[in-house]
């Protein structure tokens, strides 16, 4: 593990893969950490690519920060790692909160995107119902703790039939939920509930873009995916049968599969010069 003091905050990351790789940020959603990506972080690193997984501010061994952070305060954070590793621009990926971070980060630093991966994300703002609800939850887990919370959502996080069929993926994800710090999610929960819209950003990228979906999320929906698709009409798409919200972890080798051919086909191993300094 490494760190970086970026924006009053000690980021804690993982970098991993050959120096001049193509550089991958990739960016876990909520509650979790930087171990979300493990099956990405190995296969892509295989691959000949570098792999930069931070824990955002307030999640695994990043300290909480304040009593809320916005999207764009992660994004900014993100932008100031690159700034720390040197790296003029690199392929961000995210998931859920992560795919929105990805997304308000490039709708703040374009120029630092050289393609996006959104999995199992949305797009339009929060709507009143989810803002009270986000706000709620926030303070419920400062009161309660996390280990409530996580036992009720392990069933929607992953697909529901996972919990049983994949019982190591399921203990991995409510580790990283139960071990989470509460004011980080508070605050996250806090920010995230004052989101953009950026459904009319989304027509304006021209980075390569790539979508995927558990075909069984019931968080963010196959729909949602479609959505996303609208506006950015060159996004390739892939719905990862057998999964949930987790595709990443529930059926990794599928994952990455379309992750990896993504990248080889936009930013191969040997055109590092496209994205970084």
């Amino acid at each position: 593990m490494h760190t970086a003091d970026v924006n009053g905050v000690t980021l804690a990351y993982d970098d991993r893969g050959p120096t001049d790789g193509v550089p991958v940020l990739l960016v876990h959603g909520h509650p979790f950490n930087r171990t979300l990506w493990r099956p990405q972080a190995q296969a892509l690193t295989s691959a000949g690519y570098r792999v930069i997984t931070p824990d955002l501010r307030g999640y695994g061994a990043s300290p909480a920060t304040g009593d809320i952070v916005y999207l764009a305060d992660f994004a900014d954070d993100l932008v100031g790692l690159l700034d720390h590793l040197g790296m003029a621009k690199a392929v961000i990926g995210g998931v859920s909160m992560g795919g929105q971070i990805t997304m308000e980060l490039h709708s703040r630093s374009p120029h630092r995107v050289a393609a996006m991966v959104l999995s199992d994300t949305s797009a339009p703002a929060e709507t009143a119902e989810g803002k009270l609800f986000r706000r709620h939850l926030a303070d419920r887990l400062l009161a309660e703790g996390m280990d409530g919370y996580a036992g009720e959502v392990i069933g929607k996080m992953l697909a529901a039939y996972n919990v049983s069929a994949l019982p190591d993926v399921a203990e991995h994800v409510l580790t990283m939920m139960r071990t989470t710090d509460p004011r980080g999610a508070a605050a996250a929960l806090r920010g995230r509930a004052e989101r953009a819209d950026y459904r009319a950003h989304l027509a304006k990228v021209g980075v390569p873009v790539l979508l995927l979906v558990g075909a069984d999320d019931v968080y963010t929906t196959v729909a949602d995916t479609e959505e996303i698709q609208r506006h950015v009409r060159h996004a390739r798409v892939a719905v990862i049968g057998r999964a949930g919200h987790l595709p990443g972890v529930e059926q990794p080798e599928e994952f990455n599969r379309h992750l990896l051919q993504f990248l080889a086909r936009e930013l191969p191993v040997g055109t590092q010069g496209t994205a970084a300094q």
